[in-house]
Protein backbone atom coordinates (compact mmCIF):
# COMPACT_ATOMS: atom_id res chain seq x y z
CA UNK A 1 0.00 0.00 0.00
CA UNK A 2 1.23 3.35 -0.93
CA UNK A 3 1.07 6.42 0.97
CA UNK A 4 -1.77 7.57 -1.08
CA UNK A 5 -5.41 8.10 0.59
CA UNK A 6 -7.62 5.86 0.21
CA UNK A 7 -11.51 5.90 1.55
CA UNK A 8 -12.63 2.43 1.93
CA UNK A 9 -16.60 2.37 1.49
CA UNK A 10 -19.31 3.18 -0.84
CA UNK A 11 -19.95 6.97 -2.37
CA UNK A 12 -23.22 6.69 -1.34
CA UNK A 13 -22.63 7.18 2.22
CA UNK A 14 -22.78 10.32 3.66
CA UNK A 15 -19.53 9.91 6.38
CA UNK A 16 -17.75 8.30 3.28
CA UNK A 17 -18.54 11.81 1.72
CA UNK A 18 -17.63 13.67 4.48
CA UNK A 19 -13.75 12.07 4.23
CA UNK A 20 -13.78 13.25 0.51
CA UNK A 21 -15.46 16.91 1.44
CA UNK A 22 -12.03 17.19 3.60
CA UNK A 23 -9.62 15.64 0.66
CA UNK A 24 -11.27 18.09 -1.43
CA UNK A 25 -11.11 21.35 0.43
CA UNK A 26 -7.41 20.59 1.51
CA UNK A 27 -6.75 19.68 -1.85
CA UNK A 28 -5.42 16.04 -1.00
CA UNK A 29 -5.29 13.52 -3.50
CA UNK A 30 -7.27 10.42 -2.83
CA UNK A 31 -8.76 7.37 -4.13
CA UNK A 32 -12.58 5.76 -3.08
CA UNK A 33 -14.17 2.60 -2.96
CA UNK A 34 -13.93 -1.05 -1.95
CA UNK A 35 -11.58 -2.15 -4.14
CA UNK A 36 -7.90 -1.70 -2.48
CA UNK A 37 -4.64 -2.23 -4.41
CA UNK A 38 -6.87 -4.07 -7.37
CA UNK A 39 -8.46 -6.33 -4.51
CA UNK A 40 -12.13 -6.16 -3.71
CA UNK A 41 -12.69 -6.08 0.10
CA UNK A 42 -15.47 -7.43 1.16
CA UNK A 43 -17.68 -5.33 3.40
CA UNK A 44 -17.55 -6.45 6.97
CA UNK A 45 -15.61 -9.51 5.52
CA UNK A 46 -12.47 -10.67 7.30
CA UNK A 47 -9.95 -7.42 6.05
CA UNK A 48 -12.90 -5.03 6.66
CA UNK A 49 -13.42 -6.26 10.34
CA UNK A 50 -9.44 -5.82 11.10
CA UNK A 51 -9.52 -2.31 9.75
CA UNK A 52 -13.19 -1.57 11.47
CA UNK A 53 -14.14 -4.26 14.56
CA UNK A 54 -17.96 -3.01 14.11
CA UNK A 55 -17.80 -3.29 10.34
CA UNK A 56 -18.84 0.43 9.44
CA UNK A 57 -17.05 2.84 6.85
CA UNK A 58 -15.00 5.19 6.24
CA UNK A 59 -11.90 3.18 7.10
CA UNK A 60 -8.63 5.78 5.93
CA UNK A 61 -5.70 3.65 4.42
CA UNK A 62 -2.58 5.79 4.46
CA UNK A 63 0.12 4.19 4.10
CA UNK A 64 0.30 1.84 6.95
CA UNK A 65 -1.93 3.31 9.10
CA UNK A 66 -5.07 2.20 9.07
CA UNK A 67 -7.84 4.77 10.99
CA UNK A 68 -11.99 4.84 11.79
CA UNK A 69 -14.49 7.19 12.39
CA UNK A 70 -15.31 10.47 10.64
CA UNK A 71 -14.51 13.43 12.74
CA UNK A 72 -10.93 11.19 13.80
CA UNK A 73 -10.27 10.93 10.34
CA UNK A 74 -10.94 14.33 9.39
CA UNK A 75 -8.40 15.80 11.89
CA UNK A 76 -5.86 13.13 10.77
CA UNK A 77 -6.06 14.48 7.68
CA UNK A 78 -5.90 18.01 8.69
CA UNK A 79 -3.27 17.96 10.63
CA UNK A 80 -1.10 16.15 8.81
CA UNK A 81 -1.32 17.71 5.07
CA UNK A 82 -1.20 21.10 4.05
CA UNK A 83 -4.24 23.03 2.54
CA UNK A 84 -6.58 25.43 4.13
CA UNK A 85 -7.01 24.79 8.05
CA UNK A 86 -10.09 23.23 8.65
CA UNK A 87 -10.23 23.53 12.75
CA UNK A 88 -9.55 26.84 14.08
CA UNK A 89 -6.38 27.87 16.24
CA UNK A 90 -8.08 28.95 18.93
CA UNK A 91 -9.27 26.81 22.05
CA UNK A 92 -12.42 27.52 21.87
CA UNK A 93 -13.84 27.80 18.61
CA UNK A 94 -12.06 24.50 18.33
CA UNK A 95 -13.83 22.66 21.10
CA UNK A 96 -17.30 24.03 19.58
CA UNK A 97 -16.28 22.70 16.11
CA UNK A 98 -15.59 19.12 18.24
CA UNK A 99 -18.85 19.78 19.91
CA UNK A 100 -20.47 20.09 17.05
CA UNK A 101 -19.33 17.32 15.02
CA UNK A 102 -19.65 15.13 17.93
CA UNK A 103 -23.49 16.19 17.69
CA UNK A 104 -23.75 16.16 13.85
CA UNK A 105 -22.02 12.06 13.84
CA UNK A 106 -24.49 10.80 16.67
CA UNK A 107 -27.79 12.53 17.30
CA UNK A 108 -28.38 14.46 13.88
CA UNK A 109 -27.47 11.53 12.36
CA UNK A 110 -29.36 9.22 14.17
CA UNK A 111 -32.24 11.04 13.50
CA UNK A 112 -31.79 12.95 9.53
CA UNK A 113 -30.40 9.48 8.13
CA UNK A 114 -30.56 6.27 10.07
CA UNK A 115 -34.15 6.68 11.23
CA UNK A 116 -35.74 8.66 8.15
CA UNK A 117 -33.70 8.78 4.94
CA UNK A 118 -33.13 5.08 5.17
CA UNK A 119 -36.36 4.34 5.51
CA UNK A 120 -36.88 5.94 1.65
CA UNK A 121 -33.34 4.57 0.31
CA UNK A 122 -34.38 1.21 1.68
CA UNK A 123 -38.10 0.39 2.09
CA UNK A 124 -38.75 -2.66 4.20
CA UNK A 125 -42.26 -2.19 3.87
CA UNK A 126 -44.09 -4.90 2.59
CA UNK A 127 -43.74 -5.34 -1.55
CA UNK A 128 -40.58 -2.76 -1.06
CA UNK A 129 -42.52 0.00 0.18
CA UNK A 130 -41.54 3.04 2.41
CA UNK A 131 -42.85 2.70 6.05
CA UNK A 132 -45.01 5.87 6.27
CA UNK A 133 -45.88 5.07 10.03
CA UNK A 134 -42.34 5.11 10.66
CA UNK A 135 -41.52 8.04 8.63
CA UNK A 136 -44.23 10.20 10.36
CA UNK A 137 -43.19 8.92 13.70
CA UNK A 138 -39.10 10.16 13.51
CA UNK A 139 -40.59 13.69 11.49
CA UNK A 140 -40.93 15.82 14.48
CA UNK A 141 -37.22 14.65 15.67
CA UNK A 142 -35.76 15.41 12.42
CA UNK A 143 -37.77 18.67 12.62
CA UNK A 144 -35.92 19.43 16.26
CA UNK A 145 -32.41 19.05 14.63
CA UNK A 146 -33.03 20.82 11.83
CA UNK A 147 -34.63 24.02 14.23
CA UNK A 148 -31.03 23.04 16.86
CA UNK A 149 -29.01 23.66 13.27
CA UNK A 150 -30.68 27.22 12.08
CA UNK A 151 -30.24 28.35 15.71
CA UNK A 152 -26.53 27.12 16.14
CA UNK A 153 -26.10 28.78 12.73
CA UNK A 154 -27.84 32.38 12.89
CA UNK A 155 -26.44 34.59 10.61
CA UNK A 156 -23.05 33.05 10.32
CA UNK A 157 -21.85 31.52 7.16
CA UNK A 158 -20.90 28.42 8.58
CA UNK A 159 -21.30 26.29 11.79
CA UNK A 160 -18.77 27.75 14.07
CA UNK A 161 -17.96 31.19 13.11
CA UNK A 162 -17.26 32.51 9.39
CA UNK A 163 -14.79 29.59 8.24
CA UNK A 164 -15.80 26.12 6.57
CA UNK A 165 -14.75 23.63 9.24
CA UNK A 166 -15.18 20.01 10.08
CA UNK A 167 -18.62 20.77 11.59
CA UNK A 168 -19.12 21.50 8.25
CA UNK A 169 -17.75 18.21 6.21
CA UNK A 170 -19.62 16.44 8.63
CA UNK A 171 -23.36 18.00 8.10
CA UNK A 172 -22.85 18.70 4.07
CA UNK A 173 -23.44 15.40 3.02
CA UNK A 174 -26.75 14.40 5.37
CA UNK A 175 -28.60 17.89 4.95
CA UNK A 176 -27.99 17.83 1.54
CA UNK A 177 -29.51 14.65 0.73
CA UNK A 178 -32.56 14.99 3.09
CA UNK A 179 -32.99 18.82 1.15
CA UNK A 180 -33.35 16.96 -1.80
CA UNK A 181 -35.81 14.17 -0.79
CA UNK A 182 -38.85 15.68 -1.83
CA UNK A 183 -41.22 13.91 1.18
CA UNK A 184 -39.01 16.11 3.31
CA UNK A 185 -39.71 19.02 1.51
CA UNK A 186 -42.54 20.15 4.72
CA UNK A 187 -39.30 19.88 6.83
CA UNK A 188 -37.67 22.67 5.82
CA UNK A 189 -40.13 25.86 6.03
CA UNK A 190 -39.09 26.86 9.47
CA UNK A 191 -35.17 26.81 8.98
CA UNK A 192 -34.86 29.52 6.09
CA UNK A 193 -31.05 30.23 7.10
CA UNK A 194 -30.12 26.50 6.88
CA UNK A 195 -31.61 26.14 3.58
CA UNK A 196 -29.39 28.75 2.46
CA UNK A 197 -26.41 27.12 4.17
CA UNK A 198 -26.99 23.78 2.47
CA UNK A 199 -26.91 25.87 -1.08
CA UNK A 200 -24.00 27.43 0.01
CA UNK A 201 -22.52 24.07 0.79
CA UNK A 202 -23.66 22.37 -2.70
CA UNK A 203 -22.24 25.32 -4.92
CA UNK A 204 -18.34 24.99 -2.62
CA UNK A 205 -15.82 23.22 -5.37
CA UNK A 206 -16.10 20.35 -3.61
CA UNK A 207 -19.34 20.40 -3.12
CA UNK A 208 -19.85 19.94 -6.76
CA UNK A 209 -17.85 17.28 -7.05
CA UNK A 210 -19.12 14.93 -4.12
CA UNK A 211 -22.80 16.30 -3.20
CA UNK A 212 -23.88 14.48 -6.62
CA UNK A 213 -26.66 11.88 -7.09
CA UNK A 214 -26.24 8.88 -5.40
CA UNK A 215 -25.65 4.88 -6.97
CA UNK A 216 -26.72 3.02 -4.42
CA UNK A 217 -25.87 -0.93 -5.27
Amino acid sequence: MSDQVHIYGPQFSNFVRSVQLCCEEKGIPYTLGTTVDGKRIDFQGERHLEWHPFGKVPVLLHGDHRLYETTAICRYLDATHDGPALQPRDPWLRAQVDQWSAVLALYVDQALVRRYLLEFVFPKGKGGSVRMDRVKEVQPDVSRMLILLEEQLGEQEYLVGERFTIADVIAAPMLDYLYKLPPAKPLWADVPHLQTYVQRLAERESGRKVLIDAKVA
